[in-house]
């Protein structure tokens, strides 16, 4: 499934720059999204991507120091980012919990809201882990973060899962995007994929409320869609 969503989002990054000039990804962490970084990293068509008009966001980040390795930056550097030719000036971090705003998420997340608000074009494509709750980027089920309507990221502090302190984009940035795309693997997994293409919304299901503008697609392996009514291998809605 790595393999086959990172030859998908080369073909979508190079339409997006023969049609614009430019892309923009954002990136999700965890098991699922860093097995897409490193698949894409060994595939032999990444460089069909031209990297230094490729700005790359993150959904969400742990606020921990620069470099810590369950950072969601440090581990997408080791995945595949040090290995590509990308801009710097267009590689777009979370701020850590050293870093400019020192231990505030609020800062941290107020200073990433405006920087997505500046940029010149919507998200070309976002990439969500769903996790096994069925939560998407550090959006969890029944978190006031799922609720809020008004900011493009915000701070999560008290989540479910450690580290307890995030920062996350929120639904009304993630909604933006041309296209959502949203990436289960595993057995763990098929609960929360069957509950959330079962249309399953509101706050206990924050994956069902994670649409593109022009697509939501939806990646799975065989595991993570064994729940699904029918053959369910895939799920594709535009």
């Amino acid at each position: 499934m790595a393999h086959a969503a990172a030859a998908r989002l080369v073909t979508t990054l190079v339409d997006a720059q023969t049609a614009r000039g430019t892309a923009s990804v954002v990136l999700t962490g965890g098991r699922n999204g860093n097995g897409l970084l490193a698949a894409l990293a060994a595939s032999p068509a990444r460089d069909a991507v031209d990297w230094g008009r490729l700005d790359v966001w993150w959904g969400d980040e742990r606020f921990l120091p620069d470099g810590d390795a369950e950072r969601n930056h440090t581990q997408a550097r080791r995945a595949l980012l040090d290995a590509v030719p990308l801009d710097p000036a267009r590689v777009h971090v979370m701020a850590p919990s050293d870093g400019p705003y020192g231990d505030d998420p609020e800062a941290a997340a107020a200073a990433y809201a405006d920087q997505v608000a500046a940029a010149p074009a919507p998200f070309d494509v976002v990439l969500l882990g769903v996790g096994p709750d069925t939560h998407v980027a550090s959006l969890f089920p029944g978190h006031p973060a799922l609720r809020e309507s008004e900011r493009l990221a915000v701070a999560v502090r008290e989540a479910p899962k450690p580290p307890p302190t995030r920062v996350s984009l929120t639904l009304l940035a993630i909604r933006s995007a041309r296209e959502v795309w949203l990436i289960a693997a595993g057995e763990d997994k098929a609960k929360a994929a069957a509950l959330a293409l079962a249309g399953e919304g509101g706050d206990a299901t924050p994956a069902a409320a994670a649409r593109g503008v022009e697509r939501t697609l939806w990646l799975l392996d065989r595991a993570a869609a064994a729940e699904l009514p029918g053959p369910g291998q895939r799920a594709d809605q535009d």
